[in-house]
Order: C-alpha cells, then sequence, then structure tokens
C-alpha cells in the first residue's frame, strides 16, 4: 500500500494547493490513505473547525497537530468529537482530544496514525519515547498492523533519534515543526522509513510561510510584528511511503516537491 504523508499546511494558500493536489496525487501515485499536519492552516497558527472540513472534503483521511494546534480556542468545541483530529499524544492526561487515531484506508488496511512533539526548544511536555511506546501497543492491540507518527519536533538529532529507537516497531516516523524539508529519507534495517522534516506545503516565497517583509522587519528591529502568510510560489511538500499491509514494515520512501506548474503538466 501507498502513504501520502503532506508537510505543514499553512493558512489559506497551503489549503488552497491541498485542494487542488490530493486527488490528482493520489491518481499518479495510487495513494490509499492520506495523513496532514494541519496546524497551522489557520491563518499560518491554528486550526478550525472550516479548515479541518475543508482539508477532509480535498482527500485528506487524518489531520495531525503540534504546537500551534491551541492558537484557535475554538478547536476545543470539537477536537474531543473528531477522530480524525490527532494532537500530540504526550500532552499530560486529561488533555482534550486523542494522540492517536485508527483509519481504515482505501485498500482495507486498518492504519494507526500517532502524534508526538519533541520536547528541544519547545514546550515541556511528557517524554515522547513512553508515549510513544503506549500509543503503539493500544494500536497493535485494535489491529493495526500499518502505523505512521507525525513527530512534530524541532531538532534533527531528537527526531533521528526516535526514528531508531522505533525501527522495526512503526511503519513511518514523519518529522514536522521546521517547514524545511530535509534530504535524509530512508528506510532503516528493521523496515521503519524516516524523514527528518517533511516540509510545508504552502507559500514558499515567503520565510517558512509567512509574508517575508514583516519577518524581516522583526529580526531587524525586535519589535512585535504581526505575521501573515504570504501568497505565491505554492508548493506541496511531503513524503510518499510504501508498506507491506500485513507486516507493517516500510518498502520505500519518498520525498515529494509538488509546484503547481507540476500539477498543471499533470493535470492536462
Amino acid at each position: 500500500m501507498t502513504l501520502l504523508f503532506i508537510g505543514d499546511i499553512v493558512g489559506r494558500p497551503g489549503r488552497e494547493i491541498v485542494k487542488r493536489a490530493v486527488r490528482v496525487l493520489a491518481r499518479r501515485f495510487g495513494t490509499q490513505l492520506v495523513i496532514a499536519n494541519g496546524e497551522n492552516a489557520a491563518g499560518g497558527a491554528g486550526l478550525t473547525r472550516e479548515n479541518a472540513d475543508e482539508i477532509f472534503k480535498a482527500g485528506v483521511h487524518v489531520i495531525t497537530g503540534g504546537n500551534h494546534i491551541w492558537d484557535k480556542r475554538e478547536v476545543l468545541e470539537f477536537i474531543d468529537r473528531e477522530p480524525r483530529l490527532v494532537r500530540p499524544a504526550n500532552y499530560p492526561e486529561g488533555t482534550p482530544g486523542r494522540g492517536a487515531t485508527t483509519v481504515v484506508a482505501e485498500d482495507g488496511t486498518m492504519v494507526g496514525v500517532i502524534n508526538l512533539m519533541g520536547r528541544i526548544f519547545l514546550s515541556t511536555l511528557d517524554d515522547p519515547f513512553v508515549a510513544a511506546s503506549r500509543e503503539i501497543a493500544a494500536l497493535s492491540a485494535a489491529g493495526a498492523r500499518v502505523i505512521l507518527i507525525d513527530f512534530h519536533a524541532e531538532t534533527t538529532s531528537e527526531k533521528i533519534a526516535l526514528s531508531w529507537w522505533l525501527d522495526g516497531q512503526v511503519t513511518a516516523v514523519i518529522g514536522t515543526h521546521t517547514h524545511v524539508q530535509t534530504a535524509d529519507e530512508r528506510v532503516l534495517p528493521g523496515g521503519t522509513a524516516c524523514l527528518t522534516d517533511a516540509g510545508m506545503t504552502g507559500p514558499h516565497d515567503g520565510v517558512i510561510g509567512m509574508d517575508r517583509q514583516a519577518v524581516i522587519a522583526r529580526f531587524r528591529t525586535g519589535m512585535p510584528t504581526r505575521f501573515e502568510p504570504a501568497a505565491g510560489d505554492l508548493r506541496l511538500h511531503g513524503a510518499l511511503i510504501t508498506a507491506d499491509p500485513l507486516t507493517g514494515r516500510a518498502e520505500s520512501i519518498e520525498r515529494i516537491a509538488v509546484t503547481s506548474a507540476m500539477l498543471d503538466a499533470w493535470e492536462a
């Protein structure tokens, strides 16, 4: 089976290219399940019910989160009722929402999805290594053999360490948060595919998705500046993972960086 993971969706531009690209990519690559990080889908920070519905309607099966998942307060109104939305599993017990979920892919395979957040240079949460083991055990008991983790973390070392520690236990560990796609995709010896960061889906004519003039002003002056998403050079970043649905072992992982021009050609 083939899974598509989409890197951090930023604002309306990110949502627009997702709406255009997901079904085109499904036809071109034969994807049976689509997972996307959506914590920045609402104007560059947070997620609303309307945003989530728009992303699901585009063909995404599961939305993952991260440190910005609570930036739009209205998420608290629906996160407990939406099994297709997960937030980091290493938030303390009692936090609204869920850290993992199962979904049936289009080929009938049950897939488990876990969201975790790193602790280096981010909020100090519970141990993501312990949370990973807990959620993997629960998903395996529920019958999921294919399990993908979105590890929302700042440092490459923490992401790579978790990937090695979980090698052979999950299908893939895909990093998010930095909005910059890395070039270190590989399948580890135990059958776990990993990529330090999937990149960003949205406008690439700014600074990690935001209008570049505002970001430059912030760096130059140190003064508070309101950030808005940039608008041009739309790209969808992510990864394609092929896996054996019976064993859950990854067979391959491929980075993708899809531009509007590429979509024009594929749709022609």
